[in-house]
């Protein structure tokens, strides 16, 4: 079976770890959780630039089976209050593996990409990169690859997936550092798909903007309650400037808190990104036949409520659709990448494949 990097080290930080890590930080769960969708990828391109240096795949593998445990070691020293001395023992191994400078620039792209400040973002990186090493010692076929040739070959051969899983936009403040550079065309293309998402939703917004202010006019000239009119014509405005002011993964980490709002129906969006959140999370928890039993009347109850959003598609202009599809199909590679992990577990198949399938073509009729 082929092996996703990127997908291995995001099964080790389950929903509790994340809360865990939320609390250490002093931050919201979903902050958090957005923060590490950048900071996993991030890590594993840092890594991979050190793969391909002289000595480099040595140092990775060494590291690697040094944290085999760095899964229960880390729930153990938050049980015990002792998050901090993990991240500040995390925070030395990482600088070992890529060096003090690359270590600050990757700090310095997460602080700036998520917003959590330099001090939470090299504390959170702290914290992850033992669980990297540790995923990384516990992939599929480690057994026979936890050496330097075999860390050279799996690194070799995951460009593209570190590269896909990196959030639109973040790749822009890495491209700078260096830390891309081992990824090669891998990264630009990744760029390149992010740079498109960016300008699509910024161009939806700006002709939303202009109809808005068109319509301002007008209705002022035709009537004195012209507020009453251009308050949702602003509301509808701020929502896409928004889509377009941030990478779409905050949309679903912050919708994972939030009640979609029947009142804004250009937020059409985010509740589908707010529902592919809710997927991931329950598809998380599955990992045998029982667990999957477990988790199907929450995917019957999230199918329901995507055909509940599905009902406002048909009110959306040609411009706020390519928006809408801007900030949600950039999530569906990584969703259909975990939808085949699960599917993958013996006996799951039977028991999910039918409602899996079902909500992976609802969401892409509604954005298509």
């Amino acid at each position: 079976m082929a092996i996703n990097l990127a997908s291995v080290a995001m099964q080790f930080l389950t929903p509790e770890m994340v809360g865990r890590i939320a609390t250490a930080l002093g931050f919201d769960r979903s902050k958090v959780q957005y923060a590490i969708s950048s900071a996993v990828p991030g890590l594993l391109a840092a890594f991979n630039d050190v793969a391909t240096q002289p000595g480099g795949a040595q140092k990775l593998a060494d590291a690697a089976k040094q944290q085999t445990g760095a899964v229960e070691n880390f729930a153990n020293s938050l049980a015990a209050g002792a998050g901090s001395s993990f991240a500040e023992k995390g925070s030395q191994l990482l600088s070992s593996l890529v060096g003090g400078q690359n270590q600050n620039a990757l700090t310095g792209a997460i602080a700036k990409f998520t917003g959590l400040g330099q001090g939470a973002s090299g504390s959170l990186l702290g914290m992850l990169a033992p669980i990297v090493m540790g995923a990384i010692a516990k992939h599929p076929g480690a057994a026979k690859s936890v050496d330097a040739s075999g860390i050279a070959n799996l690194f070799a051969s995951q460009k593209d997936n570190i590269a896909a899983a990196m959030p639109p936009g973040f790749g822009n403040l890495l491209g700078g550092t260096g830390l891309l550079n081992s990824l090669g065309d891998a990264a630009r293309t990744a760029t390149a798909a992010g740079n498109e998402v960016t300008q699509a939703a910024t161009s939806a917004a700006r002709a939303v903007g202009q109809t808005g202010q068109r319509a301002a006019s007008a209705t002022a000239a035709a009537s004195s309650n012209w507020l009453y009119w251009l308050l949702p014509i602003a509301v509808a405005a701020a929502v896409l400037i928004y889509f377009a002011a941030g990478p779409t993964e905050q949309i679903v980490q912050q919708a994972m808190n939030q009640q979609p709002s029947p009142t804004v129906g250009n937020d059409i969006g985010k509740e589908i990104s707010s529902n592919i959140a809710s997927l991931s999370n329950t598809l998380d928890g599955v990992t045998d036949v029982a667990s999957a039993q477990a988790a199907l009347p929450k995917l019957q109850q999230t199918a329901a409520q995507i055909d509940k959003t599905g009902g406002g598609t048909a009110q959306l202009s040609d411009s706020e659709r390519k928006a809408l599809a801007a900030s949600v199909m950039p999530l569906m590679p990584a969703f259909n990448q975990q939808c085949d992990r699960v599917l993958a577990i013996p006996g799951v198949a039977e028991v999910l494949k039918p409602s899996v399938d079902t909500l992976k073509a609802k969401i892409t009729a509604l954005v298509a």
